[in-house]
């Protein structure tokens, strides 16, 4: 989970850098606040699905009010007009678009190479 949230981080950092946002505002509790809160609490309707798909929860159940599904090819194609590496945000539309599984998506994010995880 920490592996995963500070990568997490890094490419929220990369995007929102690129798009002009300040290092204090990504620092603050609208950037790793929230993404720290959408990573670990069953409180966030984000976190809750994606635990509920990791349980084997069918891509077409009724999934009201998560906005990472909406968001997810957003930011995926934002990053992309940017040129900004975001794995992790590819991973996820990778699993709700059908295309990768959970574990697969895992095992591929956890099995890349170690590096300095900066912006």
């Amino acid at each position: 989970l920490a592996a995963l949230t500070a990568r997490g981080f890094a490419e929220l950092r990369r995007l929102g850098e690129a798009l002009g946002a300040k290092p204090e505002t990504l620092m603050g509790l609208s950037g790793l606040g929230d993404l720290v809160l959408t990573c670990s609490s069953t409180q966030s309707r984000n976190f809750a699905y994606g635990r509920m798909l990791g349980e084997g929860l069918p891509l077409d159940a009724p999934h009201p009010l998560v906005e990472g599904i909406a968001t997810a090819t957003v930011t995926r194609d934002l990053a992309r007009r940017h040129r900004i590496s975001m794995p992790i945000v590819d991973a996820v539309v990778g699993i709700l678009s059908g295309k990768a599984t959970v574990d697969a998506t895992i095992e591929n994010l956890m099995s890349r190479p170690l590096k300095r995880e900066s912006a």
